[in-house]
């Protein structure tokens, strides 16, 4: 039941000498882990012991507070390189003993929860401008045996690849240089910081050399904590469950010394990202969108000339909610909500998209479903002077019909564009624009009048016809 246990740390069999006895004395079952948190995961009820073609060992030891059910826990401190052993006895087939083939896998640290899942892309991006230069993940080279290539990808923070060789040891350390507690809603102290996943993603070459077909996936869960916090964290859990009673400690699992990565499905786009950023792919590496890739078939490119709806209707078809969603900024959902046509998108509530979404994403996407217009700043009324006298009567005055505008910036320049819309006036032929004043003195606009006249306020604009050079004054009664 325990890996690696009753061995000195120096000791470092090959792999024929790790399948040589039971398997019962050296593994620990592995039990397959979804994706997603809560997905359904389906046991056989027999399962027959085997040798594993993989293994993958992290060298730092579980928590003894998980109950039996759950999953391992592992606490890691901040910034310190910890080994992961990369074990396989792995061969193709119809390939001779003395042949070299390379392995290339990809270390990941992704949310454990699925609320983080969904908003990953704005919590790493949010992570960048709060700690600008700093990577999510590492590889501690100098440590590392027998990884050949390391690769780090400047947009991907949390993601490290290198190629190995299934026949040698293999050991490669890596660093994690974020903590839980940087991604908790509130950061007063004391918060409970989020888990992590750790997900080593393993791919052997195709008849092309490019390592795009997946061999093996394996994660566990992590917290991680700031220097010297997990040793302190790993000691409370062990004195809190040495408390309780015998009968009570049964439910809890012992703690091991190192942790097994469980198999479980690869990552949705590490496959993509294997192809995309591997080394040969030297254009892709330049990229400068750090969105998740979007695999699913009905996800349509940004620059797709189809993508052109203005609105989203209930009679929204998939292909069309897809292109409505990537045109409006939320194409990091398009898998999330790839089953949704817009009249299942439009009967979500605002509580539903923020627990899918996030609370940015969430509360956006409701108003820009919701057609919300941002109100503005200043709102005028503006009827253009009559040029006939007869036209001029207060009984003509009083039904005369205005329009709106609408200012934001509140600038004279706003105003006179918005006045030459009016007027179907050349906007760089209006050359003042002034107000009547006390005893009819003309008062010229200035950015402060505008910005201070009253919301809702009515005019009349009369226009004169000037000359030397020609153009037009406008002044507003």
């Amino acid at each position: 039941m325990l890996f690696w246990h009753s061995q000195p740390e120096h000791y470092w069999p090959s792999p024929a000498e790790h399948y040589q006895g039971p398997t019962s004395s050296i593994f620990r079952e592995s039990l397959q882990v979804p994706f997603l948190k809560q997905e359904e995961q389906t046991v056989p009820a027999t399962a027959e012991l085997h040798c594993p073609t993989f293994q993958c060992v992290l060298c730092a030891a579980t928590s003894p507070a998980i109950k039996l059910q759950d999953e391992t826990l592992t606490y890691l401190n901040q910034g310190q390189s910890y080994e992961i052993r990369m074990l396989s006895n792995w061969r193709q087939s119809g390939e001779s003993p003395g042949c070299r083939r390379l392995l290339k896998s990809m270390i990941r640290v992704g949310f454990h929860d699925r609320r983080l899942q969904y908003t990953e892309r704005q919590q790493l991006e949010g992570w960048r401008w709060s700690r600008p230069g700093d990577r999510i993940l590492d590889i501690d080279i100098p440590l590392s045996v027998g990884v050949m290539e390391p690769h780090i990808h400047p947009t991907m923070l949390n993601t490290v690849e290198f190629l190995w060789d299934p026949t040698r040891r293999t050991s490669v350390f890596i660093q994690v240089h974020c903590i839980s507690t940087e991604f908790t809603l509130r950061k007063n102290g004391g918060e409970k910081g989020v888990p992590f996943r750790i997900q080593i993603d393993t791919f052997k070459a195709d008849e092309n050399g490019a390592h795009t077909e997946p061999l093996y996936s394996a994660s566990c869960q992590i917290k991680v904590f700031k220097p010297k916090g997990a040793d302190r964290k790993q000691k409370t859990d062990r004195e809190k469950i040495e408390k309780r009673s015998l009968q009570e400690r049964e439910k809890y699992q012992p703690s091991y010394e190192t942790t097994l990565l469980t198999g479980c499905t690869p990552w949705p786009d590490s496959e993509v990202s294997s192809s995309q950023h591997s080394p040969p792919s030297t254009p892709e590496l330049n990229s400068s969108t750090p969105e998740r890739v979007c695999p699913s078939p009905v996800c349509p490119s940004a620059s797709s000339p189809e993508s052109t709806v203005e609105a989203l209707t209930l009679s929204a078809t998939l292909q069309d909610t897809q292109q409505w969603l990537i045109k409006n900024r939320f194409s990091s959902y398009c898998r999330t909500l790839g089953n949704f046509t817009g009249a299942d998108l439009m009967k979500l509530s605002r509580s539903d998209l923020i627990q899918i979404c996030g609370a940015a994403d969430g509360i956006r996407l409701s108003n820009v479903l919701k057609s919300r217009a941002v109100r503005p700043r200043l709102t005028l009324y503006i009827g253009t002077e009559a040029k006939e006298k007869d036209d001029e009567s207060s009984e003509n005055a009083q039904t005369a019909l205005y329009r709106e505008i609408h200012l934001q910036e509140l600038t004279t320049i706003e105003l006179t564009t918005q006045l030459a819309d009016l007027t179907s006036l050349p906007a760089n032929q209006i050359y003042w624009v002034s107000r009547q004043g006390p005893n009819g003195i003309q008062i010229l606009i200035s950015d402060a009048m505008v910005r201070n006249l009253p919301d809702e306020s009515s005019f009349r604009a009369d226009i004169t016809k000037v000359q030397n050079p020609d153009g037009y004054h406008i002044m507003l009664k």
